[in-house]
């Protein structure tokens, strides 16, 4: 009988880990000025929005095989060519913004601007290129890097600051400057705000509460 709780419980752990995560998250929203009921939305919007990618453009690629010298001598090889789509996250990228954009009534300014200008400096320093999948970052490092500009720039009012200096600084310096880096990753599609740097984005809010 004790082995089948120790099966129920470790069948069970993923379940009660994302229920805690919820909880602690939906917590951090509304500490952040949302209603419990917004929270929960913003929450649904942003885990169901990291599976929705909208298209931005489309850029044709050439890829250069290189045959033996033999077959040079009797057959021609044209590069392939195929797209690469450059798309936007929702999850990752467009409800963060909005939410951070409703954030900025609560945020002075010039702090915001100077703590989201070190995060993207942070983040456009430790994003990495891979080859076939995009930019990758350590998640934990955009919103402690946003809490402490916060916490120096902005006072009483950090909370607010860290959070849009997160998104905003994360989106820029991991993802915008990067954008010209993309004939090397190789993806077929890249999302901003997407895998990489997502759950950098996601915990930012996480850690903005904490300074509420």
């Amino acid at each position: 009988m004790p082995l089948l709780w120790v099966i129920y419980l470790i069948l069970l752990l993923p379940l009660l880990v994302f229920v805690l995560f919820f909880q602690v998250t939906a917590f951090s929203f509304t500490k952040l000025g949302l209603s419990p009921q917004g929270a929960v939305t913003l929450f649904c919007l942003s885990l169901a929005g990291s599976l929705i990618n909208i298209p931005l453009f489309r850029r044709r690629l050439l890829t250069e095989d290189w045959p033996s010298p033999f077959h040079l001598l009797f057959y021609y090889y044209p590069p392939r060519v195929h797209e690469q789509v450059v798309a936007v996250n929702v999850g990752g990228a467009v409800v963060p913004a909005i939410f951070s954009i409703y954030l900025l009534g609560r945020a002075p300014l010039l702090p915001t601007l100077a703590a989201t200008a070190v995060v993207a400096l942070a983040a456009k320093s430790l994003a990495r290129p891979v080859a076939g999948v995009g930019i990758s970052l350590p998640a934990f490092i955009p919103p402690l890097v946003a809490a402490a500009a916060a916490i120096v720039l902005a006072g009483s009012q950090a909370a607010p600051v860290a959070y849009i200096a997160g998104v905003w600084g994360t989106l820029i310096g991991a993802d915008l400057l990067n954008l010209h880096r993309l004939p090397e990753l190789g993806a077929h599609v890249l999302s901003i705000g997407g895998a990489g740097v997502f759950d950098g984005i996601f915990m930012v809010g996480v850690v903005a509460a904490l300074l509420a």
